[in-house]
């Protein structure tokens, strides 16, 4: 029998080779495996194929988080010592809680300097996430600053230094905060949007900024031990109006990326989306029943994370294996600048 809370169930065999180092040249050429969870049948397309697996009435979620440039090199002032600094979520103007290397170095009260315009002190220690709390002083806009000291962060597991920091932000990413993309969405083009619209699919947007809570493993053998980051997210009045109209009508609701997922259901725990904003840990796993989301499409995950936990959870686990082992033999790309699969139904939940 199968113990869906061992953090080893969640284990598989992939080779390296198949980690992509870097994007396709066009984002919607990224092959995606289709399976049926009705039939449980699997098909290989193209992500550009999408539009014949959806209709007239669907839902496509997106998440609108746009990646900032979090990460920073700099100096401890006083020794000159090389300290890299790594925002995860605001506080307030000045303040925000980060990943910090050396970290036990580090002591409340170090200043660094990044730039003649950027420098912090560690006021504080974040015990939840292992980090500190850092307080920025800084000349002008906090952002404008940031855009020209920091750089956009890359998973350990990329190798190769992206030519195009745009190319790790999805086409339709407004809001800044994250500290990944969301990376489902990094699929779609600006036309393949359009025609999906013009079919007639209601897209509509939540924000989650992608921090700790969606990228940070699970250490523990037994997951019921693994603690959730929180992640700041929202939903519209208008795409909570959009979703329970669909729903209501027995329309399929499509969330792109696991983000998508995590802030529908966790705005949406009574069956009903409701429009709000609040700070979510919500980790899914089998079994899970998810209220809100009917279609997933989704990148494929690292070994062990919580984000193939949520995939098992949606789709089935030994659904989910069974595609992760066709996607090895099939020779896709894997993780953040890989190909995608999408789970889907044509039976919306009631």
């Amino acid at each position: 029998m199968i113990d869906y809370t061992l953090r080893s169930t969640y284990n598989y065999d992939l080779p390296e080779e198949l980690i992509a180092q870097t994007p396709l040249e066009k984002r919607d050429s990224s092959r995606m495996l289709c399976f049926n969870m009705d039939n449980k049948e699997i098909e290989h397309k193209h992500f550009y194929d999408l539009p014949s697996f959806l209709k007239k009435g669907d839902v496509l979620v997106l998440n609108n988080t746009r990646v900032i440039p979090c990460r920073l090199i700099g100096e401890k002032v006083g020794t000159g010592a090389k300290v890299e600094i790594f925002l995860l979520k605001r506080q307030n103007l000045t303040d925000w809680e980060a990943l910090a290397k050396p970290g036990k170095r580090l002591k409340i009260g170090t200043k660094v300097k990044f730039s003649d315009e950027l420098m912090c002190e560690i006021i504080g220690e974040e015990k939840e996430i292992g980090g500190k709390i850092v307080r920025f002083t800084f000349s002008g806009t906090f952002e404008d600053v940031l855009s020209r000291v920091g750089t956009t962060p890359l998973p350990p597991y990329i190798k190769t230094r992206l030519k195009n920091s745009e190319r790790y932000q999805t086409v339709y990413s407004i809001v800044n905060g994250s500290s990944a993309a969301p990376t489902a969405g990094l699929h779609f083009t600006d036309e393949l949007l359009q025609k999906i619209k013009d079919m007639g699919v209601t897209v509509c947007f939540v924000l989650l900024h992608v921090g700790l809570g969606t990228f940070r493993p699970v250490k523990e053998d037994s997951i019921l031990s693994h603690d959730m980051h929180s992640e700041y997210y929202e939903v519209s009045p208008e795409t909570a109006e959009i979703v329970n109209k669909a729903k209501k009508e027995g329309r399929r609701i499509i969330a792109v990326g696991t983000t998508s997922v995590r802030t529908l259901e966790s705005a949406g725990k009574t069956g009903e989306l409701l429009s709000q904003k609040g700070e979510t840990k919500l980790f899914c796993y089998p079994p899970y029943d998810f209220k809100i989301v009917d279609c997933l499409i989704t990148n494929f995950h690292l070994p062990e994370s919580t984000l193939i936990m949520l995939v098992s959870a949606f789709a089935g686990y030994d659904e989910t294996m069974r595609v992760y082992k066709e996607a090895v033999k099939e020779k896709y790309r894997f993780f953040s600048f890989g190909d995608c699969c999408y789970f889907y139904t044509n039976k919306p939940k009631k």
